[in-house]
């Protein structure tokens, strides 16, 4: 029986010298340390022998098997070592790759992607983009824009105004009502660019403009606008309308016309009030169903902007600047970057656009 045990450790220990996997050593533990195992069946059987043998078999026995227990375990460990190893360098991670799956991206909000949008067409006309301060002076807002003090215009524009001192210092107002206001518009960056360049200008001014308006489906005291100028010996309303025109099929598809309607702005004369013709009709004011179309109002055309022509007044504030009002002539146009994203992408509340709701965003990713 002692015999027996011996041959059964050498065979067990060349086992698992042998073994080349983890599974390896799984099946000689089951095959020769399991419960069927012969070595078990031996110490299991031990009661059975003469007392003289009992004492030495048992004691061989058990010595086997804690020495094998103690080699499979050390093998196992070699064998996780170098499976752990390939499994490494097969598959290696770079750490610095954004996880699986990758998180979505951000996106801009629908105000900014229109925005940008309405640049994009500009500047492919010819336009260049300029900004200015949201903290205007009132010269610029409205002095030099045809709206002297008193004007009645002001009152339709009342804004949000800033102590005077804290201006920077050094900043002289110019001439007039000394008032710092939030600006109405981006209309104060005609003066300012024309001062900063002589004739011919193309230029288009987006950016947040004040009022002091109500909060609701279609107002907001906050807002964007993008503000147009183009200054030069021989513009005409003409080219306005060819301007708009390219704009509106730009924005809002091939097929869109504009329509000019008698208006009032002060910086401007003539001037008008520019429609497009309804996208959702056609310009029929009416739905493929008979129905009164409700976005047009049955009109077949929606109201985008406003424009005209400069008022030579304003010329008056930057003639010595090279802007002789008997020598060039221009046009202006001011639209609302909400009203246009409202209309392209039917939202029906401007208040969607300030509230965040990651269920409205998502859906303009």
């Amino acid at each position: 029986m002692l015999d027996r045990i011996g041959e059964l450790r050498s065979e067990v220990e060349a086992a698992i010298a042998a073994s080349q996997a983890t599974g390896d050593l799984e099946e000689i533990r089951v095959r020769y340390l399991g419960r069927k195992a012969e070595l078990t069946t031996i110490l299991r059987g031990i009661a059975d022998l003469d007392p003289a043998e009992r004492g030495p078999v048992g004691k061989a026995g058990n010595e086997a098997r804690g020495a094998l227990e103690a080699q499979l375990a050390r093998r196992r460990e070699e064998l996780e070592a170098g499976e752990l190893g390939e499994r490494l360098a097969g598959d290696r991670i770079d750490v610095t790759l954004p996880g699986s799956p990758v998180a979505p991206a951000g996106s801009l909000n629908l105000l900014m992607r229109t925005r940008r949008e309405i640049e994009d067409v500009f500047t492919g006309l010819g336009y260049r983009v300029m900004e200015g301060p949201e903290v205007e002076l009132d010269y610029y807002n409205f002095t030099a824009l045809n709206h002297p003090p008193g004007h009645p215009a002001r009152m339709a524009q009342d804004t949000f105004y800033v102590d005077p001192g804290s201006l920077a210092p050094g900043i002289e107002p110019p001439p007039g009502p000394e008032d710092v206001l939030l600006r109405t518009h981006t209309s104060p960056m005609q003066v300012r660019a024309m001062e900063a360049q002589p004739p011919p200008i193309f230029i288009v001014v987006p950016g947040r403009t004040y009022r002091s308006d109500p909060f609701d489906a279609t107002h907001s005291p906050v807002f964007h606008q993008v503000e147009g100028l183009a200054v030069g010996e021989d513009i005409t309303l003409a080219d306005l309308k060819g301007t708009l025109d390219a704009f509106a099929q730009a924005i809002f598809g091939p097929e869109r016309e504009t329509r000019f309607r008698p208006g009032f702005f002060p910086f401007t004369e003539p001037s008008v009030e520019v429609d497009v013709s309804c996208f959702a009709c056609g310009g029929s004011g009416r739905l493929q169903s008979g129905e009164r179309d409700p976005l047009c109002k049955g009109a077949g055309w929606i109201e985008i902007l406003g424009a005209g022509m400069v008022d030579p007044n304003v010329y008056g504030f930057v003639a010595s600047h090279g802007y002789d009002p008997e020598r060039v002539q221009g046009f202006a146009f001011g639209m609302g970057i909400e009203r246009i994203a409202l209309l392209k992408h039917g939202v029906p509340d401007l208040r969607k656009f300030f509230e965040n709701d990651v269920r409205v965003l998502e859906q303009f990713r």
